[in-house]
């Protein structure tokens, strides 16, 4: 899946010049645990998150240290704390430059950005312009979405398949079996092939199914050495067991 699938679209924003309070009500308000920060022409600029209340001079949460240990941290790390814990504008407790998707990213490459640089948030980019966030709970949106899609598989989701894997097959260039999974009529191929042409025919062989709306090229193109693969068109390729397809429309 792709991050586009998954992402909230409408995306509640605010500017450096929103105060502290207001970003804070407006979380509360929409029971979101982050927001966006964007410039006056649109462009996203920091994110506000629920880890930014969590040490204020309000609470009396801020850190208190002596001249020694203030010392120590430095003076710059003693100022910036100063004006996150104290500042009144968004501007001055946000995250700048937050870390980013972009909206045709592998939900695996997200999932890798989010744990390596630990965010829980990740607003979605179109170039320059912010069309969404994807959040932890948007995973478990997912998940249980799909369950429910998984359970709904149809006999001729199942029809469609067992007529794929006929057809490769049947076809003149000796396939290995392909991975072919089916939901709604759309077919995945999965798996390695040895040349480009090899890819198109499998393609067009799918398509050509009756019942197949659509067809998703998962394939990869890797040419082994001849000695081992012996010339043929496929490498060894996993079958899919179910009808079912964890992949996107």
């Amino acid at each position: 899946m792709r991050a586009y699938e998954i992402m909230t679209p409408q995306v509640i924003t605010v500017g450096p010049e929103t105060s502290v309070s207001d970003a804070a009500r407006l979380m509360l308000q929409h029971h979101v645990s982050g927001l966006p920060v964007v410039d006056a022409k649109g462009r996203l600029i920091g994110i506000v998150s629920e880890g930014d209340f969590l040490r204020r001079a309000e609470t009396g949460t801020q850190h208190s240290r002596g001249r020694w240990l203030s010392y120590i941290a430095g003076i710059d790390r003693t100022a910036i704390e100063f004006a996150r814990e104290a500042g009144r504008r968004v501007g001055d407790v946000m995250t700048p430059d937050p870390f980013t998707a972009t909206e045709d990213m592998w939900l695996d490459e997200v999932v890798d950005i989010m744990e390596s640089r630990k965010v829980k948030r990740l607003p979605v980019m179109r170039k320059d312009r912010l069309v969404g966030i994807i959040t932890r709970s948007d995973f478990l949106i997912a998940v249980a979405s799909m369950a429910r899609r998984l359970a709904d598989a149809s006999a001729e989701d199942a029809q469609i398949q067992a007529e794929v894997q006929a057809a490769l097959q049947k076809a003149p260039w000796r396939p290995c079996p392909l991975g072919v999974t089916v939901r709604d009529g759309v077919v995945s191929l999965r798996g390695v092939v040895t040349k480009e042409s090899a890819r198109k025919a499998a393609i067009i062989a799918a398509q050509n199914v009756a019942g197949v709306r659509k067809v998703r090229d998962l394939l990869g193109v890797h040419p082994p050495p001849e000695e081992e693969f012996g010339g043929g068109d496929f490498v060894s390729l996993q079958e899919e067991p179910s009808t079912t397809d964890d992949e996107p429309l």
